[in-house]
């Protein structure tokens, strides 16, 4: 009997250093705990690239059967095989305008959509006429055609990219805007007897730095995030040494990027936002 009262004191004191320890333990027990879980999957990448020429690859080639002249050589289908994407969509289209991006390229999109990418209003704003009006045309000519176009782009197309945008949130909401810009077409540099005199190249350029401006605005208004070509391509248009752009010798393919042109020039630019 005069045993018991020491023996319950060291029971006591044996449970109180036990529970001491294990509360020493515990902060290393969790971290183990922790390190055991397995890591977070990345989230999945539902891609869907819309957009005119400069998206689906004109000046790249080779092309799929459709009117659309896309090319896996453009900077959407290299980007999405370098970042193993769960899902890669590609209704971009040679020639399209806004109303082509809102009346059909967004029914691609959905809810699970997690990226867009678009290169877009420059045929609205009369690319075509610009550089076949400066190529074959008088100076007066080209003078017309670029101040004409530079009228529609402060004018009319920061709506229709407006609408544009905002079509493509409503059908993905849950996705980046990528908004990419266009290249400089040309360098100024002596381009031989044949070439664009300095003058009209210099005042194209002029014009895609006013669209690059215009287009980045009503990007940034959407919320999007702008990507801008020019830096990219400097130094390789038409006329440089290493061009990465097609002169008129390229027929439909003229005044587009090369293959080069979408592997070192749109892809980096399109990586530099997205990783």
């Amino acid at each position: 009997m005069p045993h018991r009262p020491l023996a319950r004191a060291l029971t006591a004191l044996t449970a109180l250093l036990a529970a001491t320890l294990g509360a020493a333990a515990a902060p290393g027990v969790a971290q183990a705990a922790q390190a055991a879980k397995p890591a977070r999957a990345a989230a999945a990448i539902n891609y869907v690239a819309l957009g005119d020429s400069y998206s689906s690859g004109v000046g790249a080639g080779p092309y799929d059967l459709s009117t659309c002249l896309r090319s896996d050589k453009s900077y959407a289908p290299l980007w999405a095989a370098a970042h193993q994407v769960a899902s890669f969509t590609f209704p971009a289209c040679g020639g399209a305008v806004t109303a082509d991006v809102i009346n059909k390229q967004v029914n691609a999109l959905s809810t699970s959509t997690t990226l867009v990418t678009i290169t877009i209003g420059g045929n609205d704003a009369g690319f075509v006429d610009v550089i076949t009006s400066c190529r074959f045309g008088s100076t007066s000519t080209c003078e017309g055609a670029v101040d004409e176009a530079r009228t529609f782009a402060t004018t009319e197309l920061p709506g229709r990219l407006d609408r544009t945008y905002a079509a493509i949130r409503e059908k993905a909401p849950n996705a980046r805007l990528v908004v990419l810009g266009y290249p400089r077409l040309f360098e100024t540099t002596s381009c031989g007897a044949l070439a664009m005199s300095a003058y009209k190249r210099t005042i194209i350029n002029e014009a895609a730095d006013l669209l690059a401006s215009v287009t980045a605005g009503r990007a940034a208004a959407a919320g999007a995030t702008f990507a801008d070509a020019r830096p990219y391509f400097a130094g390789h248009g038409v006329c440089a040494a290493a061009p990465w752009i097609r002169d008129v010798t390229g027929v439909i393919e003229a005044y587009h990027p090369n293959a080069d042109g979408y592997r070192l020039g749109y892809l980096p630019a399109l990586t530099a936002v997205t990783g």
